[in-house]
Formats: structure tokens, sequence, C-alpha cells
């Protein structure tokens, strides 16, 4: 299997862009882009940040699609979904694996259509390895790139629960090599543990999550991160993925997004971070898969306290907002098993609800009162992966590449509608 190898331009604006301008004229009601800058952000660097961060939320409808999952993920998905068909599973050498998910790639990558997809997150490995940007930049879907790297144990945290994220130390000469190959956004995803405030005894591994130390290392983590992403010329997305593995209930839930997305903003504005070029993607507040009212809760109650959450946490100056809807579960013995199969056998919600979810959030907002705070809001959409692409890779496993790319359609289609408030009935 190739090696991912990472290399630093000499001149950052001065490497090869493959990627087409970004169409202002495409962009609706945003017009020309003015923000008074600090006297460190350049005007320049500071117009194609703003602008390539409102692209990935406009026009009204549009999101992302994430296929930033590991190799080892994938190749763990492509088995799972060879289960559901009529062909036994076989075992792959490495370079037949690597083939395979170059090749799974290039079939959602071809198939994500533009008219729904503003932007993909690339795994490095498909960014620079396979150099499949080029498929996305020439359909004027902006490519972007996952940042962060393997998760270790805060020290002294109870039951392995509770992590910090590696890869900030060579972040800056990565992020450069991405956009030097096509990427034009960065995304880095820090995991928080969450469970109920009261005291439950054995039912939750570990105790009352999140501490306060990790949401300070999480929020510090993030900010450095959007602070290095936009040196690189990157736009940051940042992603603060709140567990709903336990026991909180709804309130809970939305308190602790409502903490650590405040505390993300209130750092990346110490980093000194464009916030008018930068992007947040955060989990929808939910009760705890071990909370009995998550059997009863609706879209609506979902809505309500995602809306309220990001009225009170998100500054104004942030131009969007993207949802995901996989998460992963941290109360598990071995944190490098649960890292690396994220969204594989636990986490994530069914792409029905993620897009019942969305859809009752922008609904919520379209029909509130013009005095409610709500209206305020910025766009909000999604970057969803499993959503968009879980029964496609079950057809495309079996052969039906046609029937593949036409899932992938249905579901981006699905997704667009669910942004703009609306529910197609084709996923009722």
């Amino acid at each position: 299997m190739s090696e991912t190898i990472y290399s630093t331009p000499h001149n950052l604006f001065c490497a090869p862009d493959i990627h087409p301008e970004i169409n202002q004229d495409q962009i609706s009601g945003h017009g020309d882009i003015k923000v008074f800058l600090a006297p460190f952000h350049s005007h320049y660097d500071a117009h194609e940040l703003i602008a390539t961060a409102t692209a990935l939320v406009n026009p009204h409808g549009k999101g992302i699609y994430a296929t930033d999952e590991a190799p080892d993920v994938i190749d763990t998905l492509l088995v799972g979904a060879g289960e559901y068909g009529s062909v036994p599973p076989k075992s792959f050498s490495e370079e037949e694996l690597e083939e395979r998910r170059k090749k799974w790639r290039q079939a959602v990558y071809e198939a994500a259509p533009s008219n729904y997809i503003s932007g993909v997150i690339l795994h490095p490995e498909a960014l620079l390895s396979f150099n499949l940007a080029p498929i996305l930049a020439s359909k004027g879907i902006i490519p972007g790139v996952r940042a962060n790297g393997e998760l270790a144990p805060i020290p002294r945290s109870e039951a392995d629960s509770e992590f910090i994220v590696q890869g900030l130390d060579d972040l800056l000469s990565k992020l450069q090599a991405a956009r030097a190959t096509g990427a034009r956004f960065a995304k880095w995803r820090s995991p928080i543990a969450c469970s109920s405030t009261v005291d439950v005894g054995s039912k939750v591994e570990g105790g009352r999550y999140p501490s306060a130390l990790a949401l300070e290392i999480q929020a510090e983590t993030l900010a450095q991160f959007a602070a290095v992403s936009q040196q690189a010329g990157l736009v940051p997305i940042v992603e603060p993925d709140v567990d709903f593995s336990r026991d909180a209930d709804l309130a809970r839930s939305a308190e602790v997004h409502e903490r650590i997305i405040s505390m993300t903003y209130e750092r990346m504005r110490a980093h000194g971070v464009l916030l008018e070029g930068s992007l947040l993607k955060p989990s929808f507040p939910q009760p705890g898969l071990q909370h009995p009212s998550r059997a009863n809760i609706t879209p609506n109650e979902i809505a309500l306290a995602t809306a309220t959450v990001i009225s009170r946490s998100v500054p104004p100056a942030v131009p969007g907002v993207l949802f995901l809807s996989g998460t992963q579960h941290f109360n598990v013995k071995s944190f490098a098993v649960a890292h690396r199969a994220r969204s594989v056998s636990s986490g994530g919600l069914s792409s029905a609800t993620a897009t019942a979810y969305l859809a009752a959030l922008n609904a919520l907002v379209l029909t509130s009162a013009p005095t409610s705070p709500f209206k305020r809001l910025p766009p909000l959409t999604f970057s969803y992966g499993r959503a968009i692409q879980g029964e496609a890779m079950k057809l495309w496993v079996r052969g039906d590449d046609k029937g593949a790319r036409a899932g992938i359609t249905e579901r981006a289609k699905a997704c667009y509608h669910a942004a703009r408030g609306e529910i197609l009935d084709t996923v009722l």
C-alpha cells in the first residue's frame, strides 16, 4: 500500500491550483463581501476564506458530503455492506483493499450531484494518494480534507472515556500540502462525552461527563486548528461531536452543546480566527441511548433544542452551520477500537432520522415570528456521510454501480430539501 507523503509548497499561493474560481454570482444574496479586518488578516486571503465558507452553505439547501472515513473504516464498511448481498465475503490483500477503496471513492465522487452538494470532505488518502479532488472540482464541488489525527486518552480520565485529538504539531505543513492538491477547507473533529449530572452509580461507565478539563482541551484544540487552517488558506470547519451513548436527557445534551460551542468560539477569538471565514459542524442535541425519553423524542423537540443552542452560542459572524449525522460512542474499553470503528457498528442517526431532524429545524426557523432569534440564524444545512451513502454502498458492493450512483443522488436531494425545511415523500 502506498504511503501518503506530505510536502510544503515554496509559496502557498503559488502552488498549482486545480480548483476553479468560486463564482460569486452563484452565491445568492451575498454580493460583494466586506468585513473589518484585523491587521494580521490580508484582504486577499480574508476575501477568499469568506467566499469559500459562504459558497459551502449556499445556495439555500446545499450542503457537504462527508467521505473522510479512515482507510480501515472504509474497508470494514464495505465488508459490512457486502453482508446485505448474496455474494459471500472474501479476503483481500492490502493492494486489493487499497484499489477497492479508490474505486469506491471515485464512484461516489463521480456520482455526487453538484446541484445538491457544495463540498466534499476527503480523507488525506483520497486527496493526496488517489488524487481524486479534480473529479469534484471539475463539477464545481469544493474539495476539503479531514485534518484531525488519532485519539489518545486524557491522562487520569476514567475508563478512557475522554480524549485529546492529536495532529496539531505538523498540521500546517499537512494543510499546505492539502491546499496545493486542491483542498479549500479542512475539518477537525473533537469528541465530547456526555452523561447525566445525576449520580447513577454503575449505570454509566466512568461517572459524569464531560469534565471541565475535557471541555477546555477540546475548545483550545479546535481553536488552534482553526487558526492554523486559515494560515494555510483553508476554511476551518470545527466539529465538536457530542456523544449520545449514555443517559443524558435532552436538556443535558443541549447544555453540553451550548457550553462547548461557546467555549470554542471564545478560544477562536483569542487565536484571531476570522469567524466570517469559518464554519461549525455540531451534532444535534438529543437524549442518550440509555435515557428512556429517547424512544419517544420527536423531530420538533430536537429542532427547538438545536435552534436554541445555535442562537445562544454561535456568533452572528459565522456564515453557516452544518450538522453531522453520525457520531461515535466512547464508553468502550479500547479507545483505539472506538476511534477506528466510528460509524461502523454503533453511533449515528439513520438516514431518515437525520433528514427529519434537519427538516424540522429549518421548518421551525422558516415559521418563526419575525422577532424570534431563530430568524437571525445563519444557513443550517448538512455535512452527512452515512445519511447519504449508506444504502448506495450496499448496491455498489453487489456490483450495481448505476443503482449506487442513483442512491447517492436521491439521498443528497432529500438532504437538500431538508435543509430548506421540506421532507420528500420518498424518505417518509
